[in-house]
């Protein structure tokens, strides 16, 4: 006589397989966390005419100001007779218009290459930033929205509006090698 659970241990160690297989397959919590953390920096696949081959380039576009005015638009004509004469005026009713006063701007900036951007460099801009009073909290290694927020307010002042760490202000925070001035005079050798 066979026991009831005998003829079920194979199919159950067979689910069991599977599932352990399918496991493996399925991401954990952190590691879902993982890939929903904010990408390290933002460079572009594009680079300006002028880019170095092999260097990482950010892009900030600033939006175009306009300016809306409310101004008559023609829905009808006048209706003339054959004789010129005018049988029912034009009508005109009021609509915004919207002008552009300044045009859009494009401006691309150098920055650090996404490879040169690990947790430890992270960390480095942090301390950088928390030093100078653009960063407040401990250096977690992560570009998350309190780096990036500080990066910005560290940048907004030289001009650059951007929460891309760009290559200049990596340079300002000693992060990044300075370029030295190329001496013309000296002779090549």
């Amino acid at each position: 006589m066979t026991r009831p659970n005998a003829k079920r241990r194979p199919l159950r160690a067979a689910l069991a397989c599977g599932m352990l297989v399918l496991s493996a397959c399925v991401p954990t919590a952190p590691e879902v966390q993982k890939r929903a953390a904010p990408l390290p920096i933002v460079t572009t696949l594009e680079a300006p005419p002028s880019a170095t081959p092999g260097s990482c380039w950010g892009k900030e576009t600033t939006p175009p100001e306009t300016r809306t005015v409310i101004e008559p638009v023609l829905v009808q004509p006048a209706q003339l007779s054959a004789s010129g004469e005018v049988i029912s005026p034009p009508i005109y009713r009021r609509a915004p218009q919207e002008y552009v006063v300044k045009p859009a701007v494009q401006r691309w900036f150098e920055t650090p290459c996404p490879a040169e951007m690990t947790p430890e460099y992270i960390s480095s801009v942090q301390r950088a930033l928390a030093a100078r009073g653009f960063y407040q909290g401990g250096p977690s290694g992560e570009m998350d929205a309190r780096t990036r927020r500080a990066i910005r307010k560290y940048q907004s002042p030289q001009g650059l509006d951007s929460e891309t760490l760009s290559l200049a202000a990596a340079r300002t925070l000693g992060l990044a090698p300075a370029l030295l001035p190329q001496d013309e005079t000296a002779p090549e050798g």
